[in-house]
């Protein structure tokens, strides 16, 4: 029984797929059909790749794996049982032998008055298609409109967090608003303004420091508005103030502070680390033999570094997986089970265009080599879809994007504090009851680098206002109209 098919569930059901042979059940229980290859999540948000360019079928790649449709809500671990909700509501119980927990991670929420309300994360496809929509819209008001005040507000875009994914998030971000302006003109003047804010002292900070500056040095000649040292001290509808005393008039806030571990593993009453499973070198957990975790739900010793744990990277998930599967085969007598150990291989990160910061196997690179190796990376790093997404690519170097509003994905649907970002809400839908976490209080400045909580989700968070229609078969879940904002744009 495995919970979660993110990049440590769906190797580890791969792997174990091939190693079963057809001896074994391998059950599969995630809340969407799919494997999501949030890498490439940026890239959709900018309108390079089509949403199912990042998302591979589970069924269709998985054939000798069972797909159960669901979200863990409560799991016994003495009677060995899952308890689990489908999308439609229903509750399910499943029964193991063998447990793989892999539910992966959620957007991290800190602590700043403001934040939950309106700012939003960027962990699942519907928070990449609502940026999308909410960016163009953005745009195309602030064309239309003569107040140059609320033009510049539109055009203002704060993503706070310079790690992997704000980075690219900013850097795709600037290039897709220019698209949009060179084809609809701004105010005299005027052009959108990213800026990236975090309280580390370069972007990128988990990187080798020539990467970051490479990163940085793009982001600067591209126009982003990188600032180190300052976050964000309180959120507002009308914009964002900053920890330096400044106050930004914004209507986008993206949040990419970091991720925590899905609330499902602390609610085990198991060892925890800083919100992860504890696990011991060969991904079991100390106690109970027949449960086993990798990914970013556990903390994995890190044998190469005595004494720390393996990143939240889906680097380690991957290869974590593949080793999670082979011992678990080994729990039944089919070979002999291993100790994960890690070489690094490397990091990428696409910044646009053709530039990225890559080093492969310790080679610092950058420029046109540096987006040449990222984008082999991705291809490689793939489990499907590789000739769509090359396809995607040679198209958006030949031809403009589509900067156009599809409409599905509305703000009160992807809320940030949420334990499940890949499954946008819906009205009347199952309700989140799953366990999450309060913030802690920890200061701002502190808490960025903390394992600070989600706090529980407001009801008005999952539904829309009361004045709106039902959404059925001929009605889209909005637009909403909300009483905090003037009326003529979604927040």
């Amino acid at each position: 029984m495995i919970v979660g098919a993110g990049f440590a569930g769906y190797r580890t059901a791969q792997t174990l797929s091939r190693e079963a042979k057809g001896r074994a059940e391998i059950v599969l229980l995630n809340p969407t059909d799919y494997f999501l290859y949030l890498p490439l999540l940026p890239q959709v948000a900018a309108g390079i790749l089509e949403p199912r360019r990042v998302t591979v079928s589970l069924s269709g790649t998985l054939p000798h794996v069972k797909l159960v449709l669901g979200e863990a809500g409560r799991i016994d671990l003495d009677a060995r049982e899952v308890h689990y909700t489908d999308p439609e509501g229903e509750d399910g119980t499943l029964s193991y032998d063998r447990l793989v927990l892999t539910a992966g991670s959620v957007n991290k929420l800190l602590p700043i008055p403001g934040v939950a309300e309106h700012a939003h994360g960027f962990r699942g496809l519907p928070e990449a298609l609502y940026l999308r929509d909410h960016v163009t819209r953005q745009v195309e008001l602030a064309a239309a409109t003569d107040d140059p005040e609320r033009c510049a507000s539109r055009c203002t875009f704060v993503v706070v967090g310079a790690g992997y994914t704000g980075t690219e998030v900013a850097a795709h971000g600037q290039l897709f608003t220019d698209a949009q302006v060179a084809r609809q003109p701004l105010r005299t003047g005027m052009r959108p303004r990213w800026i990236l804010l975090d309280i580390a002292d370069r972007v990128l900070p988990e990187l080798d420091e020539r990467l970051s500056r490479t990163a940085d040095t793009v982001l600067r000649e591209r126009g982003v508005d990188v600032r180190m040292g300052t976050s964000v001290k309180e959120a507002t509808p009308d914009g964002v103030l900053l920890t330096d005393g400044e106050f930004v008039g914004t209507r986008t806030l993206v949040w990419c502070v970091g991720v925590r571990p899905d609330p499902l593993a602390e609610s085990l009453g198991l060892p925890m680390e800083r919100g992860r499973l504890l696990v011991d070198p060969h991904l079991q957990v100390p106690g109970r033999p027949e449960v086993f975790a990798c990914g970013d739900a556990a903390a994995v010793p890190d044998l190469e570094k005595p004494g720390s744990y393996t990143p939240m990277t889906a680097q380690h998930a991957w290869r974590q997986g593949t080793v999670c599967a082979r011992n678990i085969a080994a729990s039944f007598g089919d070979g002999e089970r291993k100790a994960y150990r890690h070489k690094d291989l490397g990091f990428v990160v696409d910044l646009g265009g053709v530039k990225a910061a890559a080093n492969p196997l310790g080679v610092n690179l950058s420029g046109i080599a540096a987006g040449a190796v990222t984008r082999g990376y991705h291809l490689a790093a793939m489990p499907g879809n590789r000739v769509r997404v090359a396809a995607d690519w040679l198209l958006d170097a030949v031809l403009p994007r589509q900067a156009v509003q599809l409409g599905l994905v509305r703000s009160w649907s992807v809320p940030l504090d949420t334990a499940s970002p890949e499954v946008a809400r819906v009205p009347g839908g199952p309700r989140d009851d799953r366990p999450s976490p309060a913030a802690d209080g920890t200061p701002a400045e502190d808490a960025a680098r903390s394992s600070a909580e989600d706090t529980p989700p407001a009801d008005d968070a999952l539904t829309p206002p009361p004045d709106q229609p039902e959404p059925g078969p001929d009605v889209a879940p909005g637009p909403v109209r909300r009483t905090d904002r003037p009326s003529e744009g979604d927040a």
